[in-house]
């Protein structure tokens, strides 16, 4: 992370400036500031992940867990079958039938599990609206890079209701403080923002 370390020191005035004009102007929840290791990129990555759904929420999104509680399954499932290969009793070639089942079956769970793989937040379609699906939405920090990306979708994509995907990347530390405070606002009226952008892109033509 010395990439990012290094653009934190020369945005480092540009962040103070704006976290003053935010808490002059707050707007969001009042609550105890939210801090990273601004060395670890995983650090960055969970608090802004762990504030989108939140934000999101204030929209009148209610959060789906059905589907990130079937990754979590699937995920347990491909650990249990590892395990269960790896310490299976007879050895080979006595177990031969029983490795090409969990080799044919691994793949399949494993992209499964995968597929939506940088999702974070998946909704139900807000109370009262016309829509029929709700948001699948994504992040993308890369590693030894300051740029992160949030991408807001349509949970299904083939709904007649689906938006078109929109997304907006910027440097984390327009975000953060140099001692590594979540400046909130600034997040909030960015993520708010693409929420707006996306409900008022024209929809998908069938």
């Amino acid at each position: 992370m010395l990439l990012v370390q290094n653009v934190f020191q020369n945005s480092v005035s540009s962040s103070t400036n704006t976290a003053k004009k935010c808490q002059r102007n707050q707007k969001w929840p009042n609550k105890n500031p939210k801090k990273a290791n601004l060395l670890d990129h995983h650090s960055i990555k969970h608090v802004l992940d762990e504030t989108v759904p939140e934000i999101v929420g204030s929209r009148g999104y209610v959060e789906d867990v059905r589907k990130s509680n079937i990754r979590l399954f699937m995920g347990s499932i491909i650990i249990v079958i590892a395990l269960v290969a790896q310490f299976y009793k007879k050895k080979f070639p006595e177990n031969r039938d029983f490795l090409i089942g969990c080799i044919a079956l691994y793949p399949f769970l494993l992209f499964i599990h995968t597929k939506e793989k940088n999702a974070i937040l998946f909704t139900y379609p807000p109370e009262g609206s016309f829509s029929s699906t709700g948001l699948v939405v994504s992040s993308k920090l890369p590693r030894f890079s300051d740029q992160y990306t949030l991408t807001i979708a349509s949970a299904d994509p083939k709904s007649i209701s689906a938006g078109q995907p929109v997304e907006i990347t910027k440097s984390v530390t327009k975000w953060f403080t140099k001692d590594g405070v979540l400046v909130e606002g600034v997040f909030w009226e960015d993520v708010l923002a693409l929420v707006d952008k996306y409900t008022a892109e024209p929809k998908k033509k069938k």
